[in-house]
């Protein structure tokens, strides 16, 4: 694998550690309930140096069967790209250039 995925993959890793924590939170679950539920996904993945594409997928769950699924597809700005250390496995770093990632938030209401 070329050194700048491990440094993605290690990075998600690290930061999704970062974020857990001990407390009892009802509100997460391990598994949809198939029953009636919306399964909502989203994903932004790099089309090029000035864009990016963001992915919203729906699934509508109801009586354990998936009854539709809804994606959208919208393109907005890239963030541009940032330079990070890597590391490989042996130590030896190097400066190497990312893409910008966003951040997501969504509201629930």
């Amino acid at each position: 694998m070329k050194p700048i995925i491990l440094v993605i993959i290690g990075s998600l890793v690290i930061l999704l550690m970062a974020s857990c924590n001990d407390e009892k939170n009802e509100d997460i679950t391990q598994e949809v309930n198939k029953n009636g539920a919306v399964e909502t996904s989203v994903e932004i993945k790099h089309l090029d140096s000035l864009n990016d594409v963001l992915i919203t997928t729906h699934k509508i769950w109801a009586k354990n069967i998936l009854t539709k699924e809804i994606s959208y597809k919208d393109t907005i700005a890239s963030l541009g790209k940032t330079s990070i250390d890597a590391e490989n496995k042996d130590g030896d770093t190097k400066k190497v250039t990312i893409n910008k990632e966003y951040e997501i938030f969504i509201t629930v209401k």
